[in-house]
């Protein structure tokens, strides 16, 4: 059932076109000015908008430029009389899909509306199309790869798993920051029955109240300052598919309240529309915090917790299955060797030793920078302990002496700033502090070097960059 609003000033034409569209199964709205018909598409946009040419005050061809002002994505089918054909053409050069020319049949009219609906589909699906493009390519830069791990915590998590989705229930994963959180959503989605149907991807730590409420549930031009158009939200990208939203622990109160409704009812409102939307979706959330704490401390919703934790796994950290960290280790080479350095082969068995006796209080993330890390200066055809940053090895510190050794009650962030450091130090020695070259082995641009240099103590502040 398609939504159609008729505009027009004539009484008896505006109410024969709802009677004919309401008979051929459609939501029907009728105004009597175009400014009335502007309001309402403000209030909820609709597929199809059926508007006369000749009206007092707004006319057609001003509802036209308005509508697709307002909405880009607007289907409208002006109604003109045969004398004023020529200005039908300029209200299709405005925008308008096609015109009907009065007087007509009931036939040609639900003729005319099948076309302009079947437009408004094919526009909706590349609007769907284009923004859940945009949602992959700001996702792309996270690291993706298998869940790899024969141990026997890991296999426990995996049975669960496998189970968990082949059903539609809505699965809380719990583990560290690290651990793989990510790739456990993904492998929900691939093994399940919506496989076909698109995996979308919520950070919901890396948003402000206001945005976070906007990427979930979309919103309508002019909702805020900044909404220049209309915006499809996460849960309608989502739709016959599966929205994973990462770090739910630190979502505010408010957008706890609304998300709850969505769960129960299916539907959602976006932001500054009026209009209510049926959405599909299977929801698989993830946090590194303790929820229950979290409502204890009345800083979670309690029922929203019930909502979520339907279906629970929970991911061990590294440190409880250091048996899986050589096939972890050997699964990062081959993932950047090709990238990084083509020379290498494996690693060491030595070197295999030196990363098992580590805590890794940063997980497997923590774990894939170091590898990375490692191929970088590596020389030879296989991966050493000299490779390896001194804090894993014991070595003799370099430049970066007195860094502090990662602790387990130290955040994510310290740590891969510890080991960026790292990196840069000895970049940084190795092209005997020329800072191109240094650019050169990290891969990043001379003007970013020189920021990090500065950021970590080893250029003065206001550096001047170096000739040549």
């Amino acid at each position: 059932m398609a939504r159609i609003l008729v505009i027009d000033d004539h009484d008896t034409l505006r109410e024969g076109m709802t009677v004919t569209l309401t008979r051929s199964g459609h939501a029907v709205s009728a105004v009597r000015g175009g400014a009335d018909g502007l309001a309402a598409y403000r209030k909820a946009p609709f597929d199809l908008v059926v508007t006369d040419l000749k009206m007092d005050g707004m006319d057609g061809i001003a509802v036209t430029q308005a509508l697709k002002a307002l909405d880009a994505a607007a289907v409208v089918m002006v109604v003109t009389a045969f004398g004023t054909i020529e200005t039908a053409v300029k209200a299709m050069q405005e925008g308008a899909y096609d015109f009907i020319t009065k007087p007509f049949t009931p036939d040609v009219l639900r003729a005319k509306v099948d076309k302009g609906l079947e437009l408004a589909s094919t526009k909706r699906r590349v609007e769907k199309l284009e923004a859940r493009t945009a949602a992959h390519d700001a996702d792309a830069a996270l690291s993706h790869g298998s869940l790899v791990g024969d141990s026997e915590p890991m296999q426990r998590l995996l049975t669960q798993a496998r189970k968990a989705a082949q059903s539609d229930a809505t699965v809380l994963v719990r583990g560290e920051s690290g651990t793989g959180k990510e790739l456990i959503a993904r492998m929900l989605h691939q093994q399940s029955p919506r496989r076909d149907g698109p995996f979308v991807v919520v950070h919901c730590a890396a948003l402000a109240e206001t945005l976070l409420e906007s990427e979930l549930f979309g919103h309508e031009r002019g909702s805020f300052t900044g909404a220049v158009k209309r915006k499809l939200g996460r849960f309608e990208l989502a739709d016959q598919g599966t929205l994973f939203l990462d770090e739910i622990g630190e979502i505010p109160h408010s957008v706890q309240t609304k998300l709850l409704r969505v769960l129960q009812e299916k539907e959602i409102q976006r932001v500054g529309g009026e209009e209510t939307l049926k959405v599909d979706v299977r929801v698989v959330s993830a946090t590194h915090r303790d929820l229950q704490a979290e409502v204890k401390a009345g800083r979670f919703r309690e029922d929203l917790y019930y909502r979520l934790h339907i279906v629970p796994l929970t991911l061990p950290p590294l440190r409880e299955r250091p048996e899986d960290i050589p096939a972890l280790a050997r699964h990062f080479v081959s993932k950047h060797a090709p990238r990084v350095n083509r020379r290498i082969q494996g690693l060491e068995e030595d070197a295999l030793r030196a990363l098992a006796r580590h805590a890794w209080p940063g997980n497997v993330r923590e774990l894939e920078n170091v590898v990375e890390q490692a191929l970088v200066f590596a020389e030879g055809e296989m991966l050493t302990p000299a490779d390896l940053p001194a804090h894993l090895t014991g070595g003799a510190p370099r430049m970066d002496a007195g860094l502090p050794v990662p602790h387990g009650d130290r955040p994510l962030p310290e740590i891969l700033e510890d080991l960026e450091r790292q990196l840069i130090a000895r970049a940084y020695e190795k092209a005997a502090g020329v800072k191109t070259e240094t650019a050169r082995l990290l891969g990043i641009k001379t003007s970013a070097l020189y920021y990090k240099l500065e950021k970590y103590g080893f250029l003065p502040k206001g550096t001047p960059p170096e000739e040549g």
